[in-house]
């Protein structure tokens, strides 16, 4: 059990630390490419990799009718539509405000997980959770949220659109797609997905625009490898093993993650706000973590007084 407890703490740090520097690597894409071509790319990339490690480990794609039901929702609730949007909105706001954005995808997650998961508990600790580390979020842009909004219009509408797509697409495939393996479920709608979304690129954007530079084929390679195979393989692993409302609280953490990065490799300081955000956060997460220990140190507690 306590081995258990130390792969998933590792795994969801790892989906933390990747999914905090794919922000900035989308924008960095989109300095040579455009939108939908940068994403479709990425997505076919990934499932040519998953595709030979699948003939490597000998893992055969899954077919079944339930199968399929999941990969279709995976194609338009987890890849073409919300990374559509993501990629597209990131032209026109910047990447740490789209990160904050799409924190809100734990309300969602609640919000859907109350309606559709009635085995998934969610109660005061974990909302209380999901609000203090928001709050903390909040605490660390202040500085640098103080925009036009007005001109980020479609842009924030895009994102909290793919934030919501995100939370559908994480409560059906917490309820259905159990017998999922959670690296080939990927293989199928990132694989249609990239397709669907180069196609589009191809008949809407300006394709005399594209660069296949250093940079831009660097971006796409980590996006595709890392921040597409390793997390979302990770993610779907996880989700079979932990509270999906929890799990969601990766999108709290992603944005500090992208703060110290830049601490660490760039020497960027470091605020007051952001340090007392920081803190929120964490206050948030582990007290959204904390139900199970506070009451079962209260039911020792009331054992041994009877």
């Amino acid at each position: 059990m306590f081995d258990s407890r130390i792969r998933i703490f590792l795994v969801y740090a790892l989906v933390c630390l990747i999914w905090g520097t794919t922000w900035l690597a989308i924008k960095a894409s989109l300095e040579s490419l455009t939108p939908f071509l940068s994403a479709g790319i990425r997505f076919i990339v990934a499932a040519a990799f998953i595709l030979l490690f699948l003939k490597v480990a000998k893992i055969q794609i899954q077919k079944d009718k339930r199968s399929i039901q999941m990969y279709l929702v995976m194609i338009f609730f987890s890849y073409s539509l919300p990374y559509g949007l993501v990629y597209w909105a990131e032209q026109f706001i910047p990447s740490g405000l789209a990160s904050v954005l799409f924190a809100i995808e734990p309300f969602f997650i609640v919000l859907f997980s109350y309606f559709y998961i009635s085995s998934e508990k969610i109660g005061f600790f974990k909302i209380s959770g999901i609000v203090l580390g928001f709050l903390g979020i909040i605490i660390i842009f202040s500085d640098t949220l103080s925009l036009n909004y007005a001109s980020y219009t479609l842009g924030i509408t895009a994102i909290v659109l793919s934030a919501c797509l995100q939370a559908l697409n994480a409560v059906i495939i917490k309820k259905y797609g159990g017998h999922l393996n959670p690296l080939s479920m990927n293989f199928v709608p990132m694989l249609l997905s990239g397709i669907m979304l180069l196609i589009l690129g191809f008949f809407i954007e300006n394709m005399n625009k594209i660069k296949f530079d250093l940079p831009a084929v660097g971006s796409v390679l980590y996006l595709a490898l890392f921040g597409s195979i390793v997390t979302f393989t990770s993610y779907y692993w996880l989700l079979k093993r932990i509270n999906v409302v929890v799990l969601s609280l990766i999108s709290f953490i992603t944005p500090i993650i992208a703060l110290y990065v830049g601490w660490v490799f760039y020497n960027e300081k470091l605020s007051t706000n952001e340090l007392l955000g920081s803190l929120l956060v964490l206050l948030g997460l582990l007290w959204a973590n904390s139900e199970n220990t506070i009451r079962s140190t209260i039911l020792k507690k009331k054992l041994n007084i009877e």
